[in-house]
């Protein structure tokens, strides 16, 4: 073999290595971006998908957590709002949530469990549930039964039920919310049912929940669950510590 094979030889090795190099390298942006994407479908939040409700803060929804404070009132009493706890609690938490979102079902079970044991329970919080229903028709349907319950002073037992449905169920738009559950569940608080089944049918409170998803988006909110504590947003499911922090700093300034 001569040298000059030899170092042509070199030169095809050299080519071999740079395009393994790239293809390497070509590979992993695109697993690399697929890793990333499959880590961001398990956070702990439900970002607006598509549809009529559109994102309004798309930055401030990318992550979990503390996002800046706004601007306005949230904390406003409305009309239809049904409070949790003393209304004259010092801070107001404020639930912007849909139904069938599982990430919504795991604030109630875990850090709103613990939010109603250790601040609504001693009259520091007041919480408040409003509608951000975006996940499909079962959403809607669900929220506007609530409202209903919320005709007989039974809002809260209401939602509560509902998301520990859910939490047995745990799928979207499978059919299950649905008239015959919101029935049964009526029934089971010992609720007019009669007048319950008559609201529900009527649709009496569709416009009611358009509003407060439109509300929402005036706040800033295009995920669930959006909290509010204060003029704090913090989104997503967050571990109690971060709410802790944000009610006990939210006291503090009382």
């Amino acid at each position: 073999m001569t040298q000059n094979n030899e170092v042509e030889i070199l030169k095809e090795g050299e080519k071999i290595l740079i395009e393994e190099h790239r293809a390497h390298r070509d590979w992993l942006l695109p697993a690399s971006i697929l890793i990333a994407a499959v880590m961001i479908s398990g956070s702990i939040f439900y970002l607006v998908k598509s549809g009529s409700v559109q994102p309004k803060t798309p930055a401030a929804a990318d992550q979990g957590g503390a996002a800046p404070a706004i601007s306005g009132d949230v904390s406003k009493i409305g009309n239809r709002d049904a409070i949790l706890g003393d209304q004259n609690a010092p801070v107001t938490v404020v639930e912007y949530a849909d139904f069938q979102c599982p990430f919504c079902e795991r604030f109630f079970s875990d850090a709103g469990a613990q939010i109603r044991e250790q601040y609504v329970k001693t009259g520091k919080v007041k919480m408040i549930y409003r509608d951000f229903a975006f996940l499909g028709p079962e959403s809607t349907a669900a929220a506007q039964a609530a409202e209903c319950a919320k005709d007989q002073g039974k809002f809260w037992a209401y939602h509560d039920a509902l998301y520990n449905t859910e939490a047995v169920d745990a799928k979207e738009n499978n059919g299950n919310l649905n008239r015959s559950l919101f029935l049964s569940l009526a029934k089971n608080l010992k609720m007019d049912t009669d007048a319950f089944t008559s609201c529900i049918d009527s649709n009496k409170y569709s416009d009611v929940v358009s509003k407060s998803v439109a509300d929402a988006q005036a706040f800033g909110v295009s995920s669930t669950p959006t909290i509010f504590v204060g003029t704090q947003k913090i989104l997503g499911a967050q571990p109690f510590s971060v709410f802790q922090a944000a009610i006990d700093q939210a006291l503090g300034a009382k």
